[in-house]
């Protein structure tokens, strides 16, 4: 069940999407993107976003936090990176250009690990979400915003029914809420601190852990 996607299927779905990412999915996300960042712009401190994009969310972090953003798209990283210049963003340390499994930063680094829209787009969302926690300081906060599929009743039949078309576009619609908690249950080093549900319709959850 965990690697139901690839990662270079994932990287070229979003190339593609890159041109038009933030016309199709800008507004839509748009309320999970500033809750995760209201509440990164209180840790402070040093913040990594994974799954960064085209930099939309960059120029909301407080300018008093040290920014580091990676994505598996180099086309999306190349828009972020042009936003990042045009609007002379100098809290953004790096973009790179970054598996979300294997991130080349340094053991329990950040204070805050930001994932908006990321879990359901990884080849194997478990391990990926290890490597978020070993990175955070003991004390740190990991912020999803992500779509938790349904348990049952005819959004889960949509989802299900829509799934293997959806892989092809770079993401998983029926992701569970059980995944979460077993994962969590199995790492035994995070305590979920809130689970929120989003607009539009509760499709989204805003979800806290924090590393113990």
């Amino acid at each position: 069940m965990g690697n139901d996607i690839d990662r270079a299927g994932v990287a070229r779905a979003y190339g593609l999407w890159a041109p038009v990412y933030d016309l199709v999915f800008g507004k839509v996300f748009d309320p999970g993107r500033q809750s995760t960042i209201e509440i990164a712009n209180a840790i402070g401190g040093h913040i990594l976003d994974v799954g960064v994009g085209t930099g939309l969310s960059l120029s909301d972090y407080a300018s008093t936090t040290k920014l580091y953003g990676v994505d598996l798209s180099e086309p999306m990283l190349r828009k972020a990176q042009q936003r990042v210049r045009s609007l002379n963003l100098a809290n953004v340390e790096t973009l790179a250009v970054m598996d979300a499994r294997n991130l080349a930063f340094p053991d329990a680094f950040f204070d805050a690990v930001v994932a908006q829209f990321v879990i359901t787009a990884v080849p194997d969302p478990e391990a990926t979400l290890d490597d978020f926690v070993r990175v955070l300081k003991p004390g740190g906060e990991l912020i999803l915003v992500n779509h938790i599929g349904a348990d049952g009743g005819p959004r889960r039949v949509f989802e299900l029914a829509f799934a293997p078309l959806a892989r092809r576009l770079g993401w998983r619609p029926e992701f569970p809420w059980a995944r979460l908690v077993n994962w969590a249950a199995k790492h035994g080093g995070v305590t979920l601190s809130e689970r929120r549900l989003m607009r539009p319709l509760g499709h989204f959850s805003l979800i806290r852990y924090r590393k113990s």
